[in-house]
């Protein structure tokens, strides 16, 4: 029988090995647009949209990845 999880037991829960690596690959991609963003000198628009796109995509990498569980 399935258990229902819900969100706080999901995050204490261990998670698997592939979303681990996930997780960090994507705590990479926040880190890296945040220090883009962040920089003290102008950039263009161009470099400045995609910093915040991979700030978004690290944030739901990382999320997601928190999130899952493994199968009993």
């Amino acid at each position: 029988m399935k258990r229902k999880l819900n969100i706080k037991t999901r995050l204490k829960e261990p998670s698997p090995a592939f979303f681990k690596k996930v997780k960090k690959i994507g705590l990479l991609l926040g880190a890296a647009g945040t220090a883009v963003l962040a920089a003290p000198i102008a950039l263009p628009v161009a470099i400045t949209t995609a910093a915040g796109y991979l700030v978004t995509a690290g944030l739901v990498a990382s999320a997601v990845s928190a999130a899952t569980v493994e199968g009993e």
